[in-house]
């Protein structure tokens, strides 16, 4: 039953070919940078979110299971929600200062944009 999801295959040609055999191309995973080499920048973003504020940190470079943890430990030291998704971390409220600290005493090199 996997070898036929159609939906993976959206948008191919159809061959006449018999022995043809669609392949997938595989996405490789990136490999997540040591702490020390990782350069994050904190900053604070209000469009799109009705006038609330949020605390993003971008330019985390790994694999979106390390995004995740490290989010979600930003999350629990500042004792409010927020997600981890697309290379970004959002923590809802105004946090650049504790998070920048946080990121710096685990490793990290971050500094405060906006």
């Amino acid at each position: 039953m996997a070898d036929n999801d159609w939906k993976k295959r959206l948008g191919v040609v159809f061959s006449t070919n018999p022995d043809f055999a669609y392949e997938e191309e595989a996405e490789e995973e990136v490999k997540t940078l040591e702490p020390a080499r990782q350069n994050l920048i904190v900053s604070i973003d209000r469009k799109g979110r009705a006038g609330k504020q949020v605390t993003l940190v971008s330019g985390f470079v790994g694999s979106s299971d390390d995004l995740a943890d490290l989010g979600r430990t930003l999350k629990v030291k500042c004792g409010v929600g927020g997600s981890a998704k697309d290379g970004e971390i959002t923590i809802q409220g105004d946090f650049r200062d504790r998070v920048v600290a946080i990121l710096k005493d685990m490793g990290y090199r971050a500094k405060r944009g906006n």
